[in-house]
């Protein structure tokens, strides 16, 4: 019993010098400093692959929207189709490579490029500069601006309309940002998918819902009672593949692409292809196509 006591009190009286000395435990050694820790945290999130990888591995993913028809949706066959779709084909075929579709949300869009489960975007991705920022654009392939679809029997025909209302959007769209900051009033029912969003304004969830104008208009002639009150807000944008920031190889690969298809005219093949046969007259093809990445006024 004395020798324990005797033990215990030399342990207090070392711990007493420990504390008195500023000493402290034992921490793990590590060779990696702090500097060291962040650039390997940069460096991580660099992920994609370069143009030869692609073409080596022998296939390309892309992302696509599974829900927005007729720019990308996956038919009755569960195959995928719409304008984005013949363009990812092409894209594919002329690159000498399978092509694996990804289905993306609107929202995780600039996600799945720096993670690297894409290598190419292709959903309707307007250009914006705060995007641009995150992710590298290609030539533009489409025009766009926002539209509003609505009942008839309670139809929005100008913005201010909707204040004091709610309105449906999809998360992560030029919609949800240009009513955030430009129509503070107006309450914003959110939801992460397009499928959802019509959902919501077909059981009068909403008193209306805004996208891109091409969108909305092709869902409202397939939807009897619902019309496109307001036809164009907001600037006139464009539709861009999009890859890793940083990954040059392929976005000049897809620069190139683009304005050696404007020879055949190919995006007007692709629109009447695709998009014709829900437009009909009611859209002309120029104010919506853009061929060898040249936007005309």
């Amino acid at each position: 019993m004395k020798k324990n006591r005797w033990t215990l009190k030399l342990l207090s009286g070392l711990t007493a010098v420990l504390l008195l000395t500023g000493c402290s435990p034992a921490q793990p050694e590590t060779t990696e400093t702090a500097g060291e820790a962040d650039a390997a945290t940069k460096q991580e999130k660099v992920i994609y692959r370069t143009l030869d990888e692609i073409k080596e591995s022998g296939t390309v993913k892309i992302g696509v929207f599974s829900d927005k028809n007729p720019f990308g949706y996956v038919d009755e066959n569960g195959e995928y189709q719409g304008y984005d779709i013949y363009f990812a084909e092409r894209l594919a075929e002329d690159l000498g490579v399978e092509v694996e579709y990804v289905s993306t949300e609107a929202a995780n869009r600039v996600e799945y490029l720096e993670s690297g489960k894409v290598d190419i975007i292709l959903a309707n991705f307007t250009v914006t500069e705060e995007r641009a920022e995150a992710v590298d654009f290609a030539l533009p392939y489409m025009k766009v601006a926002l539209g509003v679809v609505s009942p008839d029997k309670t139809l929005i025909t100008e913005p201010e309309q909707l204040e004091g209302k709610t309105l449906i959007v999809t998360k992560g769209t030029t919609a949800e940002t240009y009513f955030s900051e430009n129509y503070p009033d107006v309450e914003l029912l959110k939801f992460d998918q397009y499928t959802e969003a019509y959902n919501a304004l077909l059981d009068g969830r909403g008193d209306a819902f805004s996208t891109d104008n091409t969108e909305v208009l092709a869902w409202a002639l397939q939807n009897e009672g619902f019309t496109v009150g307001i036809t164009s807000l907001g600037n006139i944008d464009t539709i861009a593949p999009a890859v890793s920031k940083g990954n040059d190889t392929l976005k000049d690969w897809i620069n190139e692409e683009i304005k050696a298809l404007a020879e055949e005219e190919f995006f007007h093949a692709n629109y009447k292809a695709t998009l014709e046969p829900v437009y009909g007259s009611e859209v002309e093809v120029d104010s919506l196509v853009v061929e060898g990445g040249i936007v005309e006024e």
